[in-house]
């Protein structure tokens, strides 16, 4: 499956090799100066796995490399993520869900970050299974569980969902006896294509917006009992002062917003072929922008 953004990277590589020596702008912290062509230096936190800020992670890196800034990527799961972001490790994220999935963080980390604004609106959590899988609801998952080979397939185990499905789902709906399995997202969804080529019956973590539901036939298992919380935005956070640092960039991000049908087809041709290697992004993203140029245009007007 689909290799992922870069390494993943525990938090002490993270400040030791990647960010050792620099300020929270990323300029450099012995006295030299930055390039004077560069507007500065901005350092993208993104979550291992997850399509969408992965994608528009990539597509902010081009159009702020377009307008003169310095943007590098860095990948870790969500949990490095906030922390850096809260000591000025990193400059921001395009990822943070609010106010459930990680709400935990937010607690933890939320006075020491900026939260600039919401770029997509209603996004759900999801237990997903294939379209003609045998029920519709969680609350049949239990009395099917031989069907689905007694496991749930999760993603990363510090992502907020892994959390919410370990503590909420299955205490409310006796799925103790499945194995929650957890590893990584592209570990998850390997596991999901194999199942559905296969006719395999397979629960899943999942989430929306996400490309898999235009590249697999899936359906989501409906949550009476409302374990897995009501839908969330998705915001861009920052370190404590990126908007009064960037305050150009800041008002861009602001004002940013993806649709889904324009969200859906850039993930579609980042990640549904599995031939597609990472190093392919960032041409597959210039294309893309160039295919969209009022798209891109209004990002930075």
């Amino acid at each position: 499956m689909k290799k992922r953004l870069l390494t993943s990277i525990a938090l002490g590589a993270v400040a030791v090799a990647a960010l050792a020596g620099c300020s929270a702008n990323g300029t450099p912290s012995d006295g030299g100066s930055a390039d004077a062509t560069s507007k500065g230096d901005i350092t993208i936190g993104v979550f291992n796995g997850w399509a969408e800020d992965i994608a528009v992670s990539y597509v902010w890196q081009q159009v702020l490399e377009e307008q003169g800034y310095d943007v590098k990527l860095e990948s870790a799961d969500a949990g490095a993520v906030f922390l850096a972001l809260s000591k000025g490790q990193y400059d921001v994220n395009f990822d943070a869900w609010l106010p459930g999935t990680h709400a935990e963080y937010w607690d933890e980390y939320g006075d020491d970050l900026e939260d600039i604004g919401s770029w997509y609106e209603n996004a759900p959590l999801t237990i997903a299974v294939p379209a003609d899988s045998p029920i519709d609801s969680l609350d049949e998952l239990a009395a099917h569980a031989d069907e689905f080979g007694n496991r749930i397939v999760g993603i990363e185990p510090g992502a907020g969902e892994t959390g919410i499905v370990q503590n909420k789902v299955i205490p409310a709906y006796g799925l103790d006896g499945f194995d929650f399995q957890t590893s990584s997202t592209p570990a998850m969804l390997a596991e999901l294509k194999r199942a559905i080529d296969s006719g395999e019956n397979i629960a899943v973590t999942l989430w929306k917006p996400h490309w898999a539901y235009g590249a697999f036939p899936l359906k989501d298992l409906a949550d009476p009992k409302g374990a897995l919380g009501e839908p969330d935005h998705i915001d861009t956070i920052a370190r404590t002062g990126f908007g009064a640092d960037f305050p150009e960039v800041a008002e861009w991000f602001k004002s940013f917003s993806f649709d889904d049908e324009l969200l859906a087809d850039l993930e579609s041709k980042m990640f549904s072929d599995d031939s597609i290697d990472e190093s392919e992004y960032p041409s597959i993203v210039q294309q893309w922008l160039a295919d969209h140029q009022d798209f891109a245009d209004g990002l930075t007007s």
